[in-house]
């Protein structure tokens, strides 16, 4: 083992009007990767993402692309304006949702452009779905994983309802139909839950509701140039390491309609060693989930200009 780091990607609810600005306007290798995305997509997406509205930035088919835009900036800050490549810094990488194309991206499986094309086709895709089929997604904390599939197939008896995610110890995201969803509240309630609530988002996301995202994303990465990553990525719907470029297609396939599984990815990283990891992008969502989990691995983020100098200087 190289060393005892991993690198992690942050997905979509990370993103914030201004990230990135800092380091398009520091470095001439990040500014690179916003004008490569902004052409790839053919919208002056690094505008919105620096000066907003925070509504279109918010946007799934926006958001999902301006977020790896932003890990893969730092990513090439790194290693070319500072000489820290990814395969030096790190085991593992692994990405939260979208993340794991920036994390795919870092450990060069995929280009940007490829990554933002694929992106771009996925937060479309997952939009339309979420229109089409009216669904929901509640966060539901303070049960263990065996109460909140109990919980999901409960209220699947009224309709669609699955693990969404599974984040940390104590925090579960459940998704499907609204009335599904509803129900889940109640049921998670009964069951000791401390807080179920509703989240504020277009679509029943990693369920089954999204069956046309993953067709949508099956003809896209059939056509994608997809090569064995420099470091293994630690796959969501697996929580298992990968490097064969197939089977990274069909994980990326399986992950539209399955379960995020971040919690047992951060114990798979415990358990070979590794010690510290490190987030990269924008927000700190992953490291905040980190110490629930494995309260002895270290977490950190990699989010501006003085993160980057701080990292380099140690």
């Amino acid at each position: 083992m190289k060393n005892k780091t991993a690198l992690i990607f942050p997905g979509q609810g990370s993103q914030i009007v201004g990230m990135g600005k800092d380091l398009y306007e520091n470095f001439a290798s990040a500014k690179e990767v916003f004008i490569k995305v902004d052409d790839i997509l053919k919208i002056n997406l690094s505008k919105t993402m620096f000066e907003g509205p925070a509504d279109t930035l918010t946007q799934t088919q926006n958001a999902q692309p301006a977020l790896m835009a932003v890990s893969m900036a730092i990513i090439e800050v790194l290693e070319k304006e500072f000489g820290k490549n990814v395969a030096d810094i790190c085991s593992f990488v692994a990405g939260h949702s979208l993340g794991e194309y920036s994390a795919l991206c870092a450990s060069k499986s995929i280009s940007i452009e490829t990554a933002a094309k694929l992106l771009n086709i996925r937060g479309q895709a997952m939009a339309k779905c979420g229109e089409k089929t009216q669904g929901a997604m509640a966060a539901v904390l303070g049960v263990d994983i065996a109460v909140a599939e109990e919980i999901a197939r409960e209220a699947a008896a009224v309709g669609v309802c699955q693990v969404a995610n599974d984040n940390s110890v104590g925090q579960i995201v459940l998704s499907g139909s609204r009335v599904a969803i509803e129900k889940s509240l109640e049921i998670a309630k009964a069951k000791g839950a401390k807080r179920a609530i509703m989240l504020p988002v277009s679509g029943a996301f990693h369920s089954a509701l999204m069956a046309d995202a993953a067709n949508a994303m099956q003809e896209a990465l059939a056509q994608a140039d997809v090569k064995a990553p420099m470091v293994s990525l630690v796959a969501n719907v697996t929580a298992q390491k990968v490097v064969d470029p197939q089977e990274i297609k069909k994980l990326l396939v399986q992950q539209i309609t399955g379960s995020v599984r971040w919690r047992e990815t951060m114990l798979f990283m415990e358990n070979n060693g590794i010690e510290e990891v490190i987030e990269i992008g924008s927000g700190k969502v992953l490291q905040g989930l980190v110490g629930r989990t494995c309260p002895n691995m270290k977490a950190r983020s990699i989010q501006n200009v003085d993160d980057v100098k701080l990292f380099v200087a140690q």
